[in-house]
Formats: C-alpha cells, structure tokens, sequence
C-alpha cells in the first residue's frame, strides 16, 4: 500500500477520526464501507488507517480490486489471504480443503461448499485475533469478484467478539448491488453496513492542498484549477501538474473548459502524459495496463515485461503516471492505467494482450482473457478455450466468473447455435448468481441467434426459477404462466418446468387466481408417465388440500424413487410437508442433507419448508442451522424472499424459546424485506411469530392482535396453507383476552372449509381450539350454572379428540401445549390426579425443547396440582439465551469451539466467548461439568 506514502491528506481530519474509532478493538461496528467518486482519497486514507494500526501492532491485510479480474471466482480472496498461507493451512482439514478448492489447488471433484470457504474466511481472521488486533483493508471493492466479497461478507457478518475490522472502499458509481432487491451498497454487505461517504473537499481545504503542490499556480490558472476541480483532490492535484509541467503535458489551454475531474477526461489528463515518452516506455506501459492486477506484481515475472530495476520505467515514472516499490511497478490510480489502456489505438492493444497470452501460458484462465481481448472477431479456438475456464470457475464455485466465461465464449463463437447454446449455459449458470437482469440478457441474446425450441424453452427455465426468488410475484407470475402456455403443444415437458415454478409463486403470494390459472394450464398437458414428479409438485404446491387422499397415495409411490437421490428427497420432503406428513418430510430432509450438502446453489423454491418441518417436528436446533444456512445463501445472493424466509421461521423458534427480544427483531426483519401483499406466506409466519413472542410475554392482547392478523376481515386465511396452523394458538389467546366469540367463528370457518380434506394434525389443532373456546369461563364451583355441564363435556370430547391420535407425539410442541391446555382445564374442575400425567409429560417435552415461557407455566400448573418439582438443571439453563444453550449442549457433547462453530457458523473465538458468559450463570467453573449438567436437565435440542 505503499503507493500513497507521500499523499498529502488535507481536511480529512473528521474522516480519519471515524475510520480510527471503527478499526478500535472495541468498536461494536466491524465493518465500515467508505464510499465516494473516484479521486477523493479513499485508497490514501484506506492506507493512512492501515501504517497507523500497524505501527500500534495491528496485522493488515490488504487487496485492491482489479477490473479485469472482476470475474475470476476467488481472486482478490486469494491476494487478501496470501500473507497468512501458513495459518491458513493450520485451519480445520474441511475448511482448508474448502479454501484450496476455492483456490484451484484442491481435488477438482466438486465445487467448494461455499458455507465453509466462508467459515474459513471467518475462522482464520478470529484465530489471527487472538495475537493482535486485525484490519483487513479492501480497497476498489467495487472490482472485487462476487465469489470473494460473498466469502468476506459471510465472515463479516460473524464477527462479534474478535479484534478484527474490515475497512472497505467504494467508488459511488458502482454500489448498487447488480441485483435491485439487495439494497446495499456491494453484494452481501446488505443496506445496514455502516457507510461513511466522502464527499469533496471544501473551499478551504481545497486551497490548502493547492499551497502544497510543488509549484502553485497562481491568477486566473489557480482560480480555473479550484473551480474545475470541484473539490476532487486527484483532479486537483493533477490539473495542477498538467498546468505547471509543460515539459510533460503541455501547458493548459489559454481558452476553454480543462479537463472535468472525472471519468474519461480524468483519463485523458493522464493519457496526455504519455506525449514524447519514448517508445519503449510506452509499449511497456501498455503491457502494464492490460495486465491490471496482480499480473503486474514483480512486472517482469510473467517475461513480458522489463524488471522494474529497468530504467524504461523512469519516463513514466517522472511523467507521474506509475510508481516503483522494490520490484513492483504499479499505476499511481486507476484512471492512469485506465487512460493509457485506452489512449493506444485498437490494434496497439491487441496485440499487447497477444503478448501477455503468450507468456501466460501455464495460467490458463488469464490467458484465455487475454486470447479473447486480442481477437478482432469470432474466433472457435478461443471460444473452446473461454469454455474451459468456465468449467473450471464452475468448480471452484465461481458462479458470476463462470457464466462471464461463457457470455464472451458465446461473443466469440462463430456459429449461431453454438453461440445460443452458451449463452443458454450461461444464463442457468448466471441463475446462481441472482441476477436477474443478467440472466435475462442472456436468454434475450439467445433468443436472437436460434429457433431451437429445446433451447429456447430452457432460457425460459433458467430465468423463470431465479424470477421466481427475485421479482415482484405480481410481476413474474403472469410471465411464467404465459410462457407455460405457449410451450404446452410443443413443449410440455418445459410448460410443465415452467408451471411448477409459478406454483412457487403462488404458494408465496397465496392469491387465489394464482391456483385456477395454473390448473387450467396444467389441464392442457398430456399426462403421461415420466411427468409423475412434476405434475405431483405442481398439484401439491398449488393447493396441498384438494384431492389431499389421492395426492397421499402418489406420495407413496415417489417415496421409492426418491430414496439415494438427494434432490427428488428435498422435493419429496417440501410435498411431505405441505401435506402434514411432517415425520417423512423430516426423514427425507436428513436424507438429502447427509448425502448432498447444497454447496453454493440457491435455495430451492420454498426452500424455508426444511426449516418449518424441524420446527414442528422438534429439532429446534437443525431448524436453526438451516436458518443460518438460508440466510447465508440468501444474503450473498441477494435473494431478500429467502432470507426473509429464514428469518420468520428463525423468529418463530426464539419465540418458543422464550428470547422474545430476538423473536419480535427477527420477525421485523421479515416483515422488511417483503410486501406483505405480495408475499402472504412470509408475512403470515412473521405474524405468528410476532403472536407466539407476545404469548410468552403474557401480551395476550397483543398476541390476539398478530395472530387475528392472519385471516382477514371475515375470517377467511390470509394464507390457504400458513395460516390454519395458527387456528390453536388465536383460540388460547383469544380466551385471555376475552375474544372467545370471534375466534370461534374464525375456527369454524376453516373447519367447514377444510371438511374432509383437513390434515390429521389440522384435525387436532382445530379440535385443540374448540376444546379452548368451549371452556366455561366460570371456575369448578359453576360448572353446573346453565350450560355449564354441556360446555364441559363439549370441551372433554374436544380436548380428548386432539390427543386420540398416537401420531400427535410426532409434533411434539404443538402436543405438549394441547396437553397443558387440557391439564389446566381438568385442575380446575380438581380433577387433579387425571391432570399430573399430563402435565409430567408436558413440562418433559418443554424442557427438552427449551420452551421455557411453557415450560414455566407448565411448572407452575404441576406445583398446584401437587406435583414437587425442584428448581433443575434447566432452570439454571434458562438463564441463557437460545444460542448459548445451543453452544452448551453441544460443549457438553465433547465438541471442540472448532468443531461448534462449524455447527453453528460461528467462529471458534465467539463460541469461546459465549462459554466464558455461560459459565456463571450455570454455576460451573469447568468445561468437564457441562455434561452432568446438559443429562440432569434432559436438554437435548
């Protein structure tokens, strides 16, 4: 970083200050971006902050971005990480294999589990940590490629208790995410990173700097300069120079505008100063350019160009145009290489790119960069080549590099179809990327080259399954329908692809037309043998009530095939779950995980029904971690629906857990990140979980309020699937807060809709409320008042009707709370000894699950019908909040923080730290103690 020793920072005092506090160990921000137009000093103060921490004793690490490697999957990860090899390769063996994947140093089998090359990212910086303070510097962010700045975001976002802090710059035109519904600033740093912008310098200190110049102009050139520069001290600086070194720009123009501070006239300020250097200089100058980037480091190591002990570097390097470092040459800023790049005629660059091909042929990636950039048309030789980088950026997980690869082996390849057939490629493999805009771009430039229908109706596919997880749903829905239409003569097999993502749609949305214009769709296709999945996911999706015994029996029949074969197990799961066969769902989603861990895909459509189908099956803590995975997956993507998604169903379990705080933040954040109309599922579930923390408060008012919010007006479902589960908790809640009447009428409603086609467990729930509401509200004494003996026996048969099924134990929260409602119902009519069995099983299940606003209810219940129930283990646990009981059970299982923090992608130094806090609280003093205390509780998560 030493190219911006000797610039002279004036009135950046208070921007200094800022960076200064946000690198302090004991900032509560760990990332900052910094943000301003090009010029303004964002790499001289990046640079300033990073001599001044590491004079204190910080470590730094440093990678500025480089345009042309902008596509290359890992690249400036790989430059940020060089100067830490040795404890990069000390990383746990999964990690470490994970990063030299990603590195194209590994076994090439696969793609890297993108999860863990960030959980490496993240592990590293926590154990570098532990020796100094760290500060990582990024520097031209904006060029970074998406693989490396997802990685980073991923470790960013975890970072809690380390002494690590990312100081990231930007150029302003460039940060808005490629992908709209992102809202930050890069992909992955979302719209709360704290951004400090820079803005021009004032008049002020815009005359200092100019007191400062070597020579200060004066009159009516010193007034020009000022205004033109418009507080930009590289326009500054350098207008100064071009107005003062006529021997080596040439004076300014007596006459007329000088040259604005921006962009390509920025450019041809520096490009000016190539006038009368000579020849040689200049061709190695122009080398220089095209290589941008770490090409360029040791100048002649690639043997194209001379040593930078070389003395035909010192006419640019008096010219101001680069810098010599020991033996490195670089661009003293971006817009001068980007000004001699584009000062040299065509020709000039081609063959300058010719040169750096050739003597970069055993790095195959960048030369065929710079193969392509030296082709003056279609060349197949080149294409082929292009192809092969993208299959190897495809490997390492470089998603955005591998389907660039692909857009320009398609640009270069002669034929027509050949053409359209990589740009087909490219835009399913731009799908993983999130870019919408792009990928239509892609399938818009196939369209133009070919009448092919089979690739035609596959652009469609690739850009209707990332709409679907992008778009508007009011928007996309109508354009995958309309699509489905027009291939059912021709295509069926892709209308019916194309159907079972506007099913997605419409189970987001809930909207009603959605369901009859996909059926009448569906009624168009022949039905035929091979289209059993699709057409079963289609109905299933789309309305998982109708027909629900005929759709069982198909279930049946896919479970077979589904066996060994990870992808149709998750689609089975998401059907299974739909259906309220929550125990296949959850054995296929185990399945599918332990045989395919989803390495850097997108989540699935409906991708949040692995998460709900832990939570109702009581896996609290897997439903957690695929939260977390989701949201890291979303996140990067810039998927906001998915992480949205997560963040309902993650809210939903903190809310059982009694951490309401967490819960109401978690449900807020969903409910930012979707349209509530648009998005009628997520919203739904965030209001449950808003409903569920208030529950757990005693905000039984306020409970009502969230959960009466999920069936509209006349109590119809805001959601033909979200909302009906929530039928039981509106009904405990109504009869706290004295709503018995409507909620009644609410649940009847459903009843009467849902009739035959309820599930079993819906059967429960709805049995389980009408056993609430049926409760006189009278205490034992009255239960013979008028209509009183009815309503008991009413509410008996209810109450016994929602436990009669063995198979409720299998939704094992919601079966506790029915036991507990019908518990508190017989205690108070002193039919004590019919309660304590039930209230026993109940208080068990809470307790292993952590539920601790029930369980203490359910504890309160058992001291008054008589049972002794000492203060446990999981009382002292309760004291923690759900995370730290998460990182304590698995402690107590023997678990290194290592091996916890890939668990919970956590670093092992915040694992650490929550152990350290948990400590107290659970009156231990030693990690052997954990055990004993996880069993006495009976906690398992």
């Amino acid at each position: 970083m030493d190219q911006h020793a000797d610039v002279v920072l004036v009135g950046r005092d208070e921007e200094m200050a800022r960076l200064l506090r946000a690198v302090d160990p004991a900032s509560a921000d760990r990332v900052l971006l910094l943000v301003g137009e090009a010029g303004l000093g964002k790499s001289a103060l990046l640079d300033r902050v990073a001599r001044r921490v590491a004079a204190d004793g910080a470590q730094v690490l440093h990678a500025e971005g480089s345009a042309s490697e902008e596509r290359l999957a890992f690249a400036a990860l790989h430059r940020l990480l060089r100067p830490v090899r040795a404890e990069a390769d000390a990383l746990p063996e999964r990690q470490r294999a994970a990063l030299r994947e990603a590195f194209g140093a590994g076994t090439g089998e696969g793609p890297p589990d993108l999860m863990l090359v960030g959980l490496a990212v993240l592990t590293l910086l926590s154990t570098l940590g532990e020796r100094h303070p760290v500060v990582v510097i990024l520097d031209d962010a904006h060029w970074f490629d998406r693989a490396s700045l997802d990685a980073l975001a991923f470790a960013a976002a975890r970072l809690t208790t380390e002494p690590v802090a990312l100081m990231i710059g930007t150029a302003d035109d460039h940060v808005t995410s490629r992908t709209p519904s992102d809202g930050g600033r890069l992909p992955g740093f979302g719209r709360r990173t704290p951004t400090l912008a820079l803005a021009p310098l004032d008049a002020t200190a815009a005359g200092w700097l100019l007191e400062l110049q070597p020579v200060v102009p004066t009159g009516r050139t010193r007034a020009r300069i000022l205004d033109e520069a418009g507080g930009n001290p590289l326009a500054l600086t350098e207008l100064t120079r071009a107005a003062t070194a006529g021997d080596v720009t040439g004076p300014l123009p007596s006459a007329g505008p000088l040259p604005l501070p921006s962009g390509d006239r920025l450019e041809r300020v520096f490009a000016a100063r190539l006038d009368g250097l000579p020849a040689a200089t200049g061709r190695a100058l122009l080398l220089l350019a095209a290589m941008d980037g770490d090409d360029a480091v040791g100048a002649g190591g690639t043997g194209a160009l001379p040593d930078a002990e070389d003395d035909i570097w010192l006419p640019g390097e008096r010219a101001g145009l680069v810098r010599r470092t020991g033996r490195q040459v670089r661009f003293r800023h971006p817009m001068a290489r980007s000004g001699v790049y584009h000062a040299a005629p065509a020709d000039a660059r081609r063959a300058a790119h010719r040169t750096l091909a050739d003597a970069l042929r055993h790095e195959p990636d960048r030369r065929s960069r710079h193969l392509a950039a030296a082709c003056t048309g279609p060349d197949a030789a080149v294409s082929a080549e292009l192809e092969l980088t993208a299959d190897r950026a495809r490997r390492r997980g470089g998603h955005a590099a591998a389907a660039a690869a692909q857009e320009h082996a398609a640009q270069l390849a002669p034929d027509r179809e050949d053409s359209a057939r990589l740009l087909v490629e490219a835009a399913a493999t731009a799908v993983l990327t999130g870019d919408l805009p792009w990928v239509e771009e892609l399938a818009a430039g196939a369209r133009a080259r070919t009448d092919d229908a089979a690739l035609l109706s596959a652009a469609a596919l690739s850009a209707g399954r990332l709409a679907v997880l992008t778009a508007r749903h009011s928007v996309v829905f109508p354009r995958l329908v309309d699509a489905a239409a027009e291939l059912t003569e021709d295509q069926p097999e892709a209308a019916l692809d194309l159907l079972g993502s506007a099913a997605v749609v419409r189970f987001y949305s809930g909207e009603e037309a959605h369901r009859v214009r996909v059926r009448q769709i569906q009624r168009r296709l022949p039905a035929r043998d091979a289209d059993i999945w699709p057409r079963a996911w289609v109905r299933t999706v789309t309305d998982p009530f109708e027909h629900r015994a005929e759709l069982i029996d198909v279930l049946g029949k896919l479970e077979s095939e589904a066996d060994g074969h990870p992808q149709r197990l998750v689609v089975f799961g998401i059907m299974s779950w739909l259906l309220d066969e929550t125990p296949r769902a959850v054995r296929a989603f185990d399945e599918a995980l332990d045989r395919w861990a989803a390495r850097d895909s997108l989540p699935e459509g409906l991708g949040g029904a692995i998460a709900w189908a832990y939570v109702e099956r009581g896996r609290w803590a897997r439903a957690r971690e695929a939260c977390a995975r989701l949201t890291a997956v979303g996140s990067a993507a810039g998927l906001d629906h998915a992480v949205a998604c997560a963040a309902a169903v993650d809210a939903a379990v903190l809310a059982f857990q009694g951490d309401t705080a967490a819960a109401r933040a978690r449900a807020r954040d969903a409910l930012d990140l979707i349209d509530p109309l648009e998005s009628r599922s997520v919203a739904v579930y965030a209001r449950r979980a808003l409903g569920a923390a208030a529950a757990a408060d005693g905000s039984y008012e306020a409970a009502y309020d969230q959960l009466r919010a999920v069936f509209t007006r006349d109590g119809a479902p805001v959601h033909y699937h979200a909302s009906c589960p929530a039928l039981a908790d509106l009904a405990a809640v109504a009869v706290r807060s004295g709503r018995r009447e409507e909620a009644a009428a609410i649940v009847e409603r459903a009843a009467r809709t849902l009739g035959e086609n309820a599930s079993p467990r819906l059967r429960a729930l709805i049995s389980r409320a009408r056993g609430l509401l049926a409760a006189p509200e009278a205490t034992a004494d009255a239960t013979e008042a008028a209509g009183g003996a009815e309503a008991t026996v009413d509410a008996e048969s209810h109450f016994r009707a929602a436990l009669a099924d063995p198979d409720r134990t299998y939704w094992p929260f919601e079966h506790a709370q029915t036991q507990l409602d019908f518990a508190e119902w017989l205690r108070r009519r002193r039919r004590i000894a019919e309660a304590r069995p039930l209230l026993t099983e109940a208080l068990e299940t809470f307790r292993r699950l952590e539920a601790r606003p029930w369980a203490e209810r359910a504890r309160a219940e058992a001291r008054a019908a008589g049972l002794g129930v000492p203060r446990a283990a999981s009382d002292a646990l309760a004291q923690l909040s759900p995370q730290q009981r998460q990182i304590v059970a698995l402690a107590a299982r023997g678990l290194t923080n290592r091996a916890i923090g890939e668990r919970l992608f956590l670093s092992p130094r915040t694992v650490g730290s929550h152990l350290y806090r948990s400590f107290p609280k659970l009156g231990i003093t030693a990690r052997a103690q954990l055990r004993d205390l996880v069993e006495g509780a009976g906690e398992g998560g």
